[in-house]
């Protein structure tokens, strides 16, 4: 589950802007991600971003499950503290929980113990307004977790929109990311049926591309596509990949490219990764 996350992260960081204007209800002059060393034991989360702007800094937390090595009200104290004496501004706090729940930690909003009071906002995808998300290009791939009466309505507003994207890589990142934050709220099959046949010919993450590929003949630029926006994906979420592994990547037939393409979400780390192509080559 902690993939979902960390995806909401890359678009938190590829968006830092929309994000701020979303959350601080305000125009920021001036936005940087900081990369800093809080994330750290014991207190350590993947999906953790923060953003500063001119006189602020924005602390979002991902979570798709309520389960925590570590309570997740405890985790925005330590943070806060952190924060607060290492850059001496205001901090906004949000923890935006993506996967419905009824348990109260998605309905907690402080922590609270015998001497000490922080408080911090929540978001919870499911009650958020569509239009909001449906109406900004960074938000879009959330709008499927958004509050809706119909699956069918929503997700067909969702595949109008990223039609509308002009350009091709943008437009063809957005209908990954969309495809693999809608596997949270609905069936795979409902998600394939409204979204795949008009936007996921251009994504090339999942099995049912790589087949469409198979069947058309499987073209050489098709499959050298697909073998580039995965490398893009894997870049950005481990960082640079070691040319050795570039290297196994490219040689790998389409049905392992196909496995590849669903498993890797499943990756930890590089290392697992490595692992993977050890014992598929």
């Amino acid at each position: 589950m902690a993939d979902y996350d960390n995806l909401c992260k890359i678009l938190a960081e590829t968006y830092p802007r929309d994000f701020a204007r979303w959350l601080l209800n305000q125009e920021p002059q001036k936005i940087s991600i900081l990369k800093t060393e809080l994330s750290i034991e014991p207190i350590r989360a993947d999906a953790v971003t923060f953003l500063q702007t001119e006189n602020r800094l924005l602390h979002l937390e991902f979570q798709t499950t309520i389960k925590s090595r570590t309570p997740i009200a405890l985790r925005m104290l330590d943070y806060y503290v952190r924060l607060t004496r290492k850059y001496q501004v205001p901090v906004t706090q949000v923890v935006i929980f993506l996967q419905e729940t009824r348990d109260e930690i998605a309905f907690t909003t402080e922590y609270i113990s015998e001497v000490t009071t922080h408080r911090y906002r929540v978001i919870r995808m499911w009650e958020q307004d569509s239009a909001i998300f449906l109406g900004n290009l960074a938000l879009l791939p959330l709008a499927p977790l958004t509050r809706t009466d119909s699956a069918q309505v929503l997700l067909s507003q969702v595949a109008q929109e990223i039609a509308k994207i002009p350009d091709i890589e943008t437009r063809r990142n957005t209908a990954a990311y969309t495809e693999i934050l809608a596997g949270l709220k609905f069936e795979k099959d409902l998600i394939h049926q409204l979204l795949s046949e008009e936007m996921m010919q251009e994504s090339v993450i999942y099995q049912d591309i790589l087949q469409k590929g198979e069947k058309q003949g499987e073209k050489k630029g098709e499959r050298k596509e697909a073998l580039r926006f995965l490398q893009r994906l894997l870049s950005r979420r481990f960082g640079e990949i070691d040319s050795s592994i570039i290297e196994q990547l490219r040689i790998l037939s389409t049905e392992q490219l196909e496995v590849l393409g669903e498993e890797f979400l499943d990756f930890a780390n590089v290392s697992d990764l490595v692992a993977w192509l050890e014992q598929n080559s």
